[in-house]
C-alpha cells in the first residue's frame, strides 16, 4: 500500500507543479510530513487523505489504491440455506452479524489471553460506526480488555470487509487471525475452515441444477429437499414465522429512527392511509411498499430481521411473500417452498459471485434480493423452470450498476426505499416472465456473473465506503 501511495502522490504533486511545502500548507502539514509520505516513511491519516484527493480531483480509492487486476468468480458448490437465512440484529449483517461471528470465533479459542486488539479495514472502517460495527464486536469482549482500530488506508486486502484479531498475553501477540465479512452474515477466516460454509449442493451453477431437474422431473423445492432433507422445512418455517413478526413490529412501531438523520418511521402510515378512491393496483403498492419499509425499518432500529440474502435487503422478499399469502391465501407451506427456491437463487449468487455491497454495490444486495422475489412469486405461482428462471435474470438483469451509497453510513437513506422498490420490481418481473420466457436470451448465470464483474469494475467510492454518490453530496 505504501509503495502505491508513495509514487501516486509524489506524481499528482509534481503533476500539479507543488512543492512539498506548497501541498503541506494547502492540508496543513509541514513539506518533511509529506516528504514521509512520498519516502513511504509513513502515512497521512484519512482526513489528510481527503484533502489530498479535493486538491488533485481525484476520487479517494484511485489516491490510496494501485490498479488491480479484475477478475471473475470461479463457481463452487453452494453450502445449506441454513446459511442464507440467518435471524439476527440489524442494521447489517456484513458489519454487525459477520463482526460479532468472528469475535466469538476468535474468543472461544483465546479465552486465556489477557488482553485482545482488532483492526477493522475497508468498509468495516469507513462505515462501520453508522453500521454498528464496534458496538457489535464491543458486545463479544465486553469481559475482557479489548482495542479496536479502524484502518482506511490500508487496500491490500482480499476482500474490502477484512478484520484482524490479535491475542495479547504478558503484553505481547501470541497468536491472530485474518477474517473476511462475505456477505449475509457469512464469515471466511484465513488458513482456517472454521466458522466458513460447508458446501453441500452437488452443482455449480443453475444450467447445472435445471438439466438435472428435467432429467428427473423435479421442482426446485423438491431439489432443495433432496440435497437438504426433510428437516429444511421446519427451519424455513421458522424463517417465515421471523418474517412475519419483523414485519408486525414494523407496521406498529412509530418514531425517529436512530443514526442523527431525522429519519421517521413511515411502514405505519402506507399501511393505514387508505386513498380515498384507492384502485387495487393503488393498493397493491402501498401493501407491498408497507411490508417493505416495516423490516427495513426494523433492521435499521437494530431489530432481528432476516438475511434475504441481507441485512439491508431484507424488506423484499418477506413483503412479497406476505402481500400474496394475504391476497391469495397461500399457506404457510407453500410460502416454505417459495423460500426454498429463493434460497436457491440467492445461494447461486452468492456463491458464484457476491451478496455483499461492500464488495459489489448495492446490485449485489437489493438486485439479489429482488432475484429471490421474483424467484419466489414464480414458484408460489405454479410457473415452470424457465419462467422461474426468467423472472429471477430479468429481476437481477435491471439492478446491474446499482451503487451502494449509505448517507452517513446508516442503513436508511436510501437503503430503506430501495426494499420497497425492490418488492414492487420483483412483482414486474414475474408479469414478465409470465408472457416472454420463450424469447429470452441471457441466463441466470450468466447475469450474475456480470453482476459481479460490473460490482468488480465499480469504483470503491461507490461500494458501500460512504464516499460517493449521495453519502458525499448530501448535506
Amino acid at each position: 500500500m505504501d509503495n502505491n501511495f508513495s509514487a501516486k502522490l509524489l506524481k499528482l504533486r509534481r503533476e500539479a507543479k507543488l512543492s512539498q511545502k506548497q501541498l503541506g500548507a494547502l492540508i496543513g502539514v509541514t513539506d518533511r510530513a509529506v516528504s514521509k509520505w512520498e519516502c513511504g516513511l509513513s502515512r497521512p491519516g484519512l482526513e489528510a487523505c481527503i484533502a489530498l484527493a479535493g486538491i488533485f480531483k481525484v476520487p479517494l480509492d484511485e489516491l490510496i489504491a494501485g490498479e488491480k487486476k479484475k477478475d471473475t468468480k470461479e463457481r463452487s458448490a453452494m453450502a445449506s440455506l441454513r446459511e442464507l437465512y440467518r435471524m439476527g440484529p440489524g442494521p447489517s449483517s456484513s458489519h454487525t452479524i459477520a463482526p460479532a461471528r468472528a469475535s466469538r470465533l476468535f474468543l472461544e479459542k483465546h479465552t486465556d489471553a489477557e488482553e485482545f486488539k482488532i483492526i477493522l479495514y475497508g468498509s468495516l472502517a469507513k462505515t462501520g460506526y453508522g453500521h454498528g460495527t464496534e458496538k457489535a464486536i464491543k458486545g463479544v469482549f465486553a469481559k475482557y480488555p479489548h482495542k479496536i482500530e479502524l484502518d482506511y488506508l490500508t487496500t491490500d486486502i482480499k476482500h474490502p470487509n477484512t478484520m484482524d484479531f490479535f491475542a495479547i498475553k504478558n503484553g505481547e501477540i501470541y497468536d491472530s487471525l485474518r477474517v473476511y465479512s462475505t456477505g449475509g452474515g457469512a464469515i471466511e477466516a484465513e488458513g482456517s475452515t472454521d466458522g466458513g460454509d460447508k458446501p453441500i449442493y452437488p452443482h455449480k451453477s443453475f444450467g447445472e441444477i435445471l438439466c438435472y431437474l428435467k432429467e428427473n422431473k423435479m421442482t426446485i423445492p423438491d431439489y432443495v429437499e433432496m440435497v437438504e432433507g426433510k428437516e429444511i422445512w421446519d427451519f424455513l418455517g421458522k424463517v417465515w414465522t421471523a418474517m412475519k413478526d419483523s414485519i408486525e413490529r414494523g407496521l406498529s412501531a412509530d418514531g425517529v429512527l436512530p443514526g442523527g438523520l431525522d429519519v421517521h418511521r413511515k411502514a405505519k402510515t402506507l399501511f393505514t392511509r387508505r386513498h380515498m378512491d384507492e384502485t387495487a393496483e393503488t393498493r397493491e403498492n402501498r401493501m407491498v411498499c408497507s411490508f417493505a419499509y416495516a423490516v427495513s425499518e426494523e433492521n435499521a432500529a437494530g431489530g432481528e430481521v432476516v438475511t434475504a440474502p441481507t441485512c439491508g435487503a431484507s424488506g423484499v422478499l418477506p413483503a412479497v411473500l406476505k402481500y400474496q399469502q394475504e391476497k391469495r391465501g397461500f399457506s404457510d407451506k407453500e410460502i416454505c417452498r417459495a423460500l426454498a427456491t429463493a434460497g436457491l437463487f440467492g445461494n447461486l449468487i452468492k456463491t458464484n459471485a457476491s451478496i455483499s455491497g461492500a464488495e459489489c454495490g448495492c446490485q449485489a444486495e437489493i438486485g439479489s434480493a429482488c432475484s429471490m422475489g421474483a424467484a419466489a412469486l414464480a414458484e408460489l405461482f405454479g410457473m415452470d423452470l424457465e419462467q422461474i428462471e426468467y423472472a429471477a435474470e430479468v429481476a437481477m438483469e435491471h439492478h446491474l450498476g446499482l451503487t451502494c451509497d449509505p448517507i452517513r453510513g446508516l442503513v436508511q437513506i436510501p437503503c430503506i426505499e430501495r426494499n420497497a422498490v425492490g418488492a414492487m420490481r420483483s412483482i414486474q418481473a414475474v408479469n414478465l416472465a409470465n408472457f416472454l420466457s420463450d424469447t429470452r436470451k441471457i441466463s441466470f448465470d450468466l447475469v450474475i456473473q456480470t453482476m459481479y464483474e460490473t460490482g468488480r469494475d465499480m469504483s470503491k467510492i461507490y461500494r458501500e465506503t460512504a464516499e460517493g454518490g449521495l453519502a458525499k453530496l448530501y448535506q
